[in-house]
């Protein structure tokens, strides 16, 4: 049976960490492209030399020709400008949305069938434009925000508890932004409520530390994150390739769920071969719906701009 194949557009950073990530999983044989030549033919091959010493075999290949990506069964869109310091990702909104529309286009051309994961920012404002340029089922679009957000709200309980990220389960909603929403009532530490385990003021600071998670990094070391996104990316891969029914937090198409109206936005869905298989709906109380609609508001007034330019 011929091995699955997994396209990786963008050999910077997030790209080629994804690529390396999956490969050591063996998940599929990878193709590595990007419009700097030399860039995803060099990292490919640095990589497949890797194999022997890791463990892997999957071919991996590098770039610069779309054709070679034909038949793939899932392409994770890493392409894009990166934030700098004093960056918001809104500010990224025109220059991405034209590299999202130009590698989208070549998706529908070469790889009809595919599953898009898009991860490059504003997040949730790209899967919509994935969507609208790809022209694709509803499920099979996506974005890989509330995995990378809810490994960092589990990362700071963890720390702050001293127990393992293993035991605790939570979920993050909403756009993938400053103004997401961290749901600490529904998180919980083998089963144990964390609102039991930590006092008011400390998840407060957890939760405003995990909304700026990304700028964090970014002021530390000048550029995006990318081992949490990447990783992120290729767990949601995992579980399309090995139809996992894994409950992710993802940026996912609602309409009725959350009356939402029509978008892609940051929820909790079932992910497994049919891509995004079912939006699991939290009975929110007032506050978490307020806060809720208010982060899918500004998803809206930036879909509502990249409607236009695509």
């Amino acid at each position: 049976m011929a091995r699955k194949k997994i396209t990786i557009a963008g050999a910077g950073n997030v790209g080629a960490t994804a690529a390396f990530i999956a490969a050591k999983q063996q998940l599929a044989d990878i193709v590595l492209v990007d419009i700097v030549k030399g860039l995803a033919e060099g990292k490919a091959l640095d990589m497949a030399q890797a194999g022997p010493v890791c463990g892997f075999n999957c071919k991996i290949t590098g770039t610069t020709d779309w054709a070679q990506t034909a038949d793939s069964d899932i392409v994770i869109i890493t392409s894009g400008l990166p934030r700098k310091p004093g960056m918001s990702r809104d500010d990224l909104l025109m220059k991405n949305t034209e590299i999202v529309k130009s590698v989208t286009q070549q998706i529908a051309k070469y790889s009809p069938a595919s599953f898009v994961i898009v991860v490059c920012n504003p997040l949730d404002a790209m899967v919509n434009a994935a969507a609208i340029v790809s022209g694709f089922k509803k499920n099979k679009v996506m974005g890989m925000a509330g995995v990378l957000d809810t490994a960092r709200f589990v990362y700071f309980i963890s720390e702050k508890l001293s127990v393992s990220a293993d035991d605790i389960k939570c979920f993050i909603m909403g756009g993938h932004g400053d103004d997401m929403v961290p749901l600490p009532r529904f998180a919980t530490v083998s089963g144990k409520p964390l609102t039991e385990l930590l006092d008011e003021k400390t998840i407060a600071d957890i939760v405003q530390r995990t909304r700026m998670g990304g700028i964090e990094v970014v002021n530390l070391m000048g550029t995006s994150a990318y081992y949490a996104p990447a990783a992120g990316a290729v767990k949601m891969a995992e579980a399309i390739l090995l139809d996992k029914k894994a409950i992710l937090p993802c940026c996912a198409y609602c309409d009725k769920e959350y009356s939402v109206g029509g978008y892609f936005v940051g929820v909790p869905a079932v992910i497994g071969a049919g891509g995004v298989e079912k939006v699991i709906e939290l009975t929110l109380n007032e506050k978490e719906k307020k806060d809720f609609n208010l982060s899918v508001q500004h998803v809206k007034e930036l879909v509502d701009k990249v409607r236009k330019l695509c």
